[in-house]
C-alpha cells in the first residue's frame, strides 16, 4: 500500500503491524524537487544553518563544500547518545513511518533515496535499537532520532527479523549497501518530533481502547454490585451535554440493556460516586482524549526538522517547528486523564470486595480460611498511587542546553515515556477490577447480566476460571491484562 497523504490515529492503530507500504510518485516528487532547490541554492555558495554550518551553538561556524557529508555523518554518530531502556519495537516501527511521512512533505531537502532507505528498514523488518533518555523535547528528538538513523550509514545496531545484530551485519544480509549522507540530510534526519509523536500515537490507540473498556468493566461492576442504571439515562445528561459524558453514558446503559439484575428491586436510594458518576468521570477522559488526538493528528501530519526549505517560495527559514511543548502539555493532561480512569475503577473494586449488599467479604467463599481478592485491591492501589507519581507535569520544567541557544526546552520526550507507563497502569487496575466483578457476578447467580456483558464475562472465563479457594491470583491478572489487548467488541 502507499504511505496516505494524511495519517490519523485511527490508520495508525490499523497500521500497527508491520504492514508494507510504499511512497507514492506525488510524494517522491515532492522530495526530489525540494532536494533540487537546495542543490541549486547550495551552488550559489550562501550560508544556510546546519546545511553548510555547525550546530547548536557552533552556527556560526562555516564549513567548507568538500566537507558537507562528513559533517551530516558527524552529526548523527556524535547525537547518538540515548541511554536508558530500549524503546519497543512497535514504537520504533511507529517512529519510521512518521519520519518518512513528514520527509515526504517535500520540505526537508533530502534525497528520496534517503527516504525509501527508511522505508526499506520498516519493510525488511530492520528495526533499529533506540534508547528511550537523551532527547530534550526541543531541537527535535536529537538522540533518540540519531540511533534510529545510524543504521543508514550501517553503525548502531538493529532488529532484523527480531534478531539483535549490528547494523552493518543486517545490511550485508538483504543485500543493501551503508549510505553517505548529502548537505542538510542528517540534519533533517535528527530534527523532528517523531519519538515524541510515536509514544502519543501509541498512548492514543491505546487510550481509546481502555476507554471502551472502563465502559464496559464499570458496566459489569454495576451489575455485580447490584447498582442502579438510573444515572446513565439521558435526561441527566441532557441538562448538562458535555459530549464524552452523553457518550459515556449512552455506552454504559447500552452495555447494561436487557440485564436481568437490573430488573431486581434495589434497596438502596443512591450509589457511591464510583457506580453514579461513571459517565461524568469517563466522559471527562473521553473529551481529553479527543483533544490530544487532535492535536496529535496535527503534528504527524506536520514539517518539525529545521531548517524548513521553502522551494515553492524560494527561501530556506530556520525556526522552531522542532519545539515538542504542544506535545509535551498534551502528553500530561492526558496522563492525568487517563490515571483518572485507574483511580475510579480501583474504588470500584474496592466496594465490590467489602462485603457489602450480600456479598461476601473478598469475594472469598469461606472467607477466613481464604483471603479472596484482598490482595488484588492492594496491588491496584499500590498501581493507582504510581500513577499519581507519574502525573507529576514534564512540560513545566525546562533546562538550558548547547551554550544557551536552546535555553528552553519542552521536556515533551519524559512526557511520553512516562505516558506510556500511565496508560500500561490503567491497563492492569482495568484487568484486576474485571477479575473481581466476573467473580463477584457469580454470587448473583442465577440472575444474568445483559447478553453482552456475560459474553465479556464468558471470555474472560476462557483465561481465569471462577476462583473456588485461595490461589497465585498472579496468573489470572496477567491473564485479564492481556485480555485487554484486544477492544472489548474484538472478543
Amino acid at each position: 500500500m502507499e504511505l496516505p497523504e494524511h495519517l490519523s490515529i485511527r490508520l495508525l492503530s490499523e497500521l500497527q503491524q508491520l504492514s508494507p507500504f510504499n511512497l507514492s510518485d506525488i510524494a517522491l516528487q515532492r522530495i526530489r524537487t525540494n532536494r533540487d532547490y537546495l542543490d541549486t541554492v547550495l551552488s550559489k555558495g550562501e550560508t544556510y544553518y546546519g546545511i553548510n554550518t555547525g550546530f547548536g551553538s557552533l552556527c556560526n561556524v562555516r564549513v567548507k563544500p568538500d566537507e558537507l557529508a562528513q559533517l551530516q555523518e558527524n552529526l548523527v554518530c556524535s547525537h547518538a547518545c540515548g541511554m536508558g531502556d530500549e524503546v519497543p519495537r512497535d514504537i520504533v516501527r511507529l517512529m519510521l513511518r512518521l519520519k518518512v511521512h513528514g520527509l515526504s512533505q517535500g520540505y526537508s531537502g533530502v534525497r528520496p533515496e534517503i527516504v525509501q532507505r527508511l522505508v526499506d528498514f520498516h519493510n525488511l523488518d530492520i528495526i533499529p535499537v533506540v534508547y528511550e533518555l537523551g532527547s530534550l523535547g526541543a531541537s527535535g528528538d536529537l538522540a533518540p532520532l540519531a540511533h534510529m538513523c545510524l543504521p543508514l550509514l550501517g553503525k548502531g545496531e538493529v532488529y532484523y527479523q527480531g534478531e539483535r545484530m549490528n547494523a552493518e551485519i543486517a545490511l550485508k544480509k538483504v543485500n543493501l549497501e551503508p549510505m553517505t549522507l548529502a548537505a542538510k540530510e542528517g540534519l533533517a534526519l535528527l530534527n523532528g518530533t517523531q519519538f515524541m509523536s510515536a509514544y502519543l500515537s501509541w498512548s492514543l490507540v491505546k487510550a481509546h481502547k481502555l476507554l471502551d473498556w472502563a465502559n464496559t468493566i464499570g458496566a459489569l461492576s454495576a451489575d455485580a454490585f447490584m447498582a442502579k442504571q438510573a444515572p446513565f439515562t439521558p435526561p441527566i445528561h441532557r441538562v448538562r451535554p458535555h459530549k464524552g459524558q452523553i457518550e459515556c453514558a449512552a455506552a454504559i446503559l447500552n452495555l447494561l440493556t436487557n440485564s436481568e439484575l437490573q430488573k431486581v428491586p434495589k434497596e438502596q436510594v443512591q450509589d457511591p460516586y464510583s457506580f453514579r458518576c461513571m459517565p461524568q468521570v469517563h466522559g471527562a477522559t473521553s473529551d481529553v482524549i479527543d483533544t490530544v488526538t487532535k492535536v496529535a493528528e496535527v503534528e504527524i501530519n506536520s514539517v518539525t526538522d529545521n531548517p524548513i526549505v521553502f522551494h515553492d517560495e524560494d527561501t530556506i527559514v530556520s525556526g522552531g517547528n522542532f519545539h515538542g511543548q504542544p506535545l509535551a502539555l498534551h502528553a500530561d493532561f492526558l496522563a492525568i486523564a487517563m490515571a483518572e480512569l485507574a483511580n475510579i475503577s480501583e474504588r470500584r473494586t474496592y466496594l465490590l470486595v467489602s462485603g457489602q449488599r450480600n456479598l461476601p467479604p473478598f469475594l472469598a467463599p469461606e472467607a477466613g480460611l481464604n483471603s479472596g481478592f484482598m490482595i488484588a485491591q492492594y496491588t491496584a492501589a499500590a498501581i493507582v498511587s504510581k500513577n499519581k507519581q507519574l502525573c507529576t507535569p514534564s512540560s513545566v520544567d525546562s533546562i538550558v542546553s548547547s551554550n544557551g541557544q536552546e535555553d528552553h526546552v519542552s521536556m515533551g520526550a519524559n512526557a511520553v515515556t512516562k505516558l506510556r507507563n500511565v496508560v500500561d497502569n490503567v491497563q492492569r487496575v482495568l484487568a484486576i477490577e474485571l477479575l473481581t466483578a466476573a467473580q463477584a457476578l457469580e454470587f448473583r447467580r442465577p440472575g444474568k447480566s445483559s447478553p453482552e456483558l456475560e459474553r465479556i464475562w464468558s471470555a474472560l472465563r476462557e483465561v481465569a476460571p471462577f476462583m473456588k479457594s485461595d490461589e497465585v491470583l498472579h496468573y489470572r491478572m496477567v491473564a485479564a491484562e492481556r485480555l485487554l489487548d484486544k477492544a472489548p467488541s474484538q472478543l
